[in-house]
């Protein structure tokens, strides 16, 4: 009989509301009193801003035309960012739900993303397959005294356009390096660095396949530890084919592994405490668990109806989430004792 313990099973949260697949899912940072948010996107186009312990929605963010792409929270937490198919992408005030910024754009808004550190930019993509720069700090959005505020629309001719012409297919994904100078982007098949005062492309890695998930994965800085994955610096996660890859260092640029799974991958989220990775298998609905430093399954996670699209771990690391075509998005704990809905559970050396 194997002395290895069963892994802990705990019942997922489901949080409903979405009337259409869920595309992307994030965490906000961490904020003081350990709080903090999730943001979902959604083919409806109705992004939604939750409670990320509980799932508990806060509320929608209302005014796209089309599928929203990607959704992201800034480093600061008081604004969102959504990327979508009619055209836009738009900065939001988590606060009042007000739409504060439409960033303009010629074709369909695939991927958006900010500074690690720093809520006053914006990088976008998509089928244009330009990676642009909007410094929001240009323009504010005026407010009558307790009247609502009026948003701006920025034009891309305002952006900055980095590598021109370097892309070749849609932009995907965007994640910009803890250095603030290297932004990534995933198109196609390719990983490209790119070099921000120079403009210029500075590495380009062909995978396997296309990139299904392109996603910085950080601890906060009160839970992140030398010992960690990554030696306590943000790692680039990422899926193509039947492979998913791992990124390290301040650029992001240092190859830490790589594993080829017997199935294909549409989505990754690693946890860098817990030394294990979990994937969104494709074909398939089901979430599978893999051990980091042997690459062996710990765990396989059933209950959603579609492909899982998007997989992101809490800031704290206790808990992640699943974004599924079925529209809905689970919660998985990834921690012993009580943790925000969860009470207690059988903890790895079985004792509650």
């Amino acid at each position: 009989m194997s002395d290895t313990p069963a892994p802990r099973q705990y019942v997922p949260l489901t949080c409903h509301g979405h009337s259409r697949p869920v595309p992307h899912l994030s965490f906000s940072p961490l904020e003081k009193e350990e709080v903090y948010y999730m943001i979902s996107a959604c083919k409806d186009g109705n992004p939604m801003l939750r409670d990320g312990q509980t799932g508990d929605w806060i509320g929608t963010f209302l005014g796209h035309k089309g599928a929203v792409w990607q959704a992201r929270l800034s480093p600061d937490a008081a604004t969102a960012a959504t990327a979508s198919a009619d055209f836009t992408a738009k900065i939001w005030d988590t606060h009042t739900g007000e739409l504060l910024y439409v960033l303009q754009h010629d074709h369909i808004v695939r991927a958006i993303a900010y500074p690690f550190d720093q809520s006053g930019m914006i990088a976008t993509g998509g089928f244009e397959k330009k990676l642009r720069i909007f410094d929001l700090h240009d323009q504010k959005p005026a407010a009558e005294s307790n009247g609502p505020v009026t948003p701006v629309t920025i034009e891309t001719s305002r952006a900055f356009e980095i590598g021109e012409g370097v892309h070749k297919e849609a932009i995907k994904f965007i994640v910009w390096a803890q250095d603030p100078r290297v932004l990534v982007t995933a198109s196609g098949d390719t990983l490209r660095w790119f070099d921000l005062p120079s403009r210029r492309c500075i590495r380009e890695l062909r995978l396997e396949a296309e990139i299904k998930s392109c996603e910085l994965v950080y601890l906060a800085p009160s839970y992140s530890s030398p010992n960690d994955i990554g030696g306590g610096l943000p790692v680039l996660a990422v899926a193509a084919g039947k492979t998913a890859y791992f990124w390290g260092g301040p650029r992001i640029e240092d190859e830490l592994k790589q594993f080829k799974l017997p199935h294909g991958i549409a989505s990754v989220g690693l946890d860098l405490k817990g030394r294990k990775f979990v994937v969104g298998e494709e074909p398939g609905t089901w979430a599978r668990v893999y051990s980091w430093d042997d690459g062996k399954e710990l765990d396989v996670h059933k209950g959603h109806h579609g492909p899982i699209w998007s997989i992101a771990f809490s800031p704290d690391g206790k808990l992640y989430a699943t974004g599924s075509e079925d529209g809905t998005i689970k919660m998985w704990k990834n921690c012993d004792g009580d943790y925000g809905l969860w009470r207690g559970g059988v903890s790895v050396n079985g004792s509650d």
